[in-house]
């Protein structure tokens, strides 16, 4: 570090330069070096940014990760788990939907609980409840304890809720401007990740085999596994987490900490959102499309089962096909919304690739060429699964300085509701008719929500904000020099000395 840094590091004080590690969540209203607002008048304040911000944002990825593993453990080989607990396919459906289901009636008092008490908090009951559910699990592997590894697997749903809506948080708390969309999408990656783990592993973990206490040794194995993985993460977000930054990231973050906590209603900033005509279109849009990736996860299995019988292996490999090319979609969408900041046009550009996608993907399902299938399904994955943090930051921009996490919240319940809506009757049209019926059902509905996309006026407030706050300072800074350059001239000049 050079000289200049450190003397600039001195002069906050000794706890910054150790970024605050032992920062309590109940510190996030009185951080000391916050302004209120009477403390300059409005005045653009210090920002800076904290190498912290990786760790962080990659902690959370890692915790998010190991919960989204668990959505998907039981319906990628669910022919399996039907054999073993002796239940019927819809009943298995529901491991998977009962992450959506919790969701919708729970995010509200999660969302006013993160705005109350701070990122820590979430972060800890998150992980807490991730951490209960995979050990319930383990002690759930006998024939008559379904119940049990449903009661296990609703923990890791009610954790969920507090983990799918931060990646916007974080990275509006932690990141600059010019950072912020990839830092999003950071956070996203480690939900898809778990997805994709969840696809690849759990075929290879299980295998289909006929004998019953086999069969119960591999589920067992598997469920430790996870265990194992969750109760680390839980240790290392204990010690590790951190509220926010000593110092703010922007000015639009800075904007937000100087609004008093008694003059914050959750209940009027949802009603804002809920007028707020573009974000409302922003909602639905978003929700059809991420309910129908839900959907497509979850009877993923079952499609790829009924054209080529004895494929579970290769059904998860589709499906980690379909999720890591999401992921890389997902990170070259927020490197380039950070260059371009064309909000809309990206969104509505992926979206209408999306809809090409699912089209594709449902003609070449039932070829039977699985090589060709793995294209197609890659294809699709890039577009929808690489949505995911459009939306979040396009909700961001739409509806600042509302609560990242409230946009993210009502995205995420819009999404859950289409999500048990099209997986439902998905596996309803799919059972009566055929594969090809059920992805047709969901092709019109992301026609709709391409043409929803279209009609979103692109107000991007949170960039106004940084944009105005940076001429402010600009404009102060010309101010000073102006004064000290005419004080000087002012004035008078001392006389020569007679002699």
């Amino acid at each position: 570090m050079g000289e200049k840094q450190a003397q600039e590091d001195a002069k906050l004080n000794p706890e910054d330069l150790e970024n605050h590690v032992n920062l309590e969540a109940g510190d996030a209203s009185t951080l000391p070096g916050d302004q209120t607002p009477e403390d300059g008048h409005g005045a653009p304040q210090q920002t800076r940014l904290y190498k912290r911000r990786w760790l962080i944002v990659f902690l959370f990825s890692s915790y998010s990760m190991c919960n989204s593993y668990q959505w998907i453990q039981y319906g990628i080989i669910g022919n399996i788990f039907m054999r073993f607990y002796g239940v019927d396919a819809f009943t298995t459906d529901w491991l998977s939907m009962i992450y959506m289901l919790t969701y919708i009636p729970l995010i509200f008092p999660v969302t006013w609980l993160l705005d109350r008490k701070g990122l820590r908090v979430i972060a800890l009951v998150g992980t807490a409840l991730n951490c209960t559910g995979t050990w319930v699990k383990v002690v759930s592997v006998r024939p008559d304890l379904f119940p049990v590894t449903f009661l296990g697997q609703f923990c890791s749903s009610l954790a969920q809720v507090f983990i799918l809506g931060m990646p916007s948080k974080i990275a509006s708390v932690w990141f600059g401007s010019e950072e912020v969309s990839t830092a999003c999408s950071i956070g996203v990656f480690g939900n898809q990740l778990g997805c994709a783990i969840g696809f690849l592993l759990p075929p290879i973990l299980v295998p289909n085999v006929n004998d019953m206490d086999e069969l119960a040794n591999h589920i067992r194995t598997m469920f430790y596994i996870t265990a194992g993985v969750a109760t680390f993460l839980f240790i290392l977000v204990v010690f590790v987490f951190q509220e926010r930054p000593k110092l703010p990231p922007t000015q639009a973050q800075a904007t937000a900490r100087r609004i008093p906590p008694e003059e914050y209603s959750y209940t009027a900033s949802i009603l804002r959102l809920l007028r707020n005509k573009p974000f409302v279109l922003l909602i639905i849009s978003y929700g059809l499309n991420v309910g129908c990736y839900y959907a497509i996860g979850t009877l993923l299995n079952r499609m790829i089962i009924e054209h080529y019988p004895g494929e579970e292996v290769n059904a998860g490999r589709i499906g980690l096909t379909i999720v890591i090319a999401g992921m890389v979609g997902s990170l070259i969408c927020g490197v380039w919304l950070d260059r371009t900041k064309t909000y809309k046009q990206t969104t509505l550009v992926v979206y209408i690739m999306t809809l090409v996608g699912i089209i594709v993907y449902a003609a070449t399902l039932n070829q039977g060429k699985l090589w060709v299938l793995f294209i197609t399904a890659g294809s699709l994955g890039f577009f929808m699964t690489g949505y995911l943090p459009l939306g979040f930051e396009f909700a961001a921009e739409l509806t600042y300085p509302e609560s990242e996490g409230t946009s993210s919240g009502l995205l995420n319940c819009s999404a859950q509701v289409f999500g048990i809506i099209f997986t439902i009757c998905q596996g309803k049209i799919i059972d009566k008719f055929d594969t090809l019926a059920g992805n047709i059902f969901l092709c019109v509905f992301l026609l709709v929500g391409s043409i929803m996309t279209g009609l979103i006026k692109s107000d991007l407030r949170r960039q106004n904000a940084n944009r105005l706050a940076k001429e402010e300072a600009e404009k102060r800074m010309l101010e000073q020099d102006y004064g000290a350059t005419a004080q000087i001239s002012s004035q008078p000049k001392t006389p020569p000395s007679q002699t």
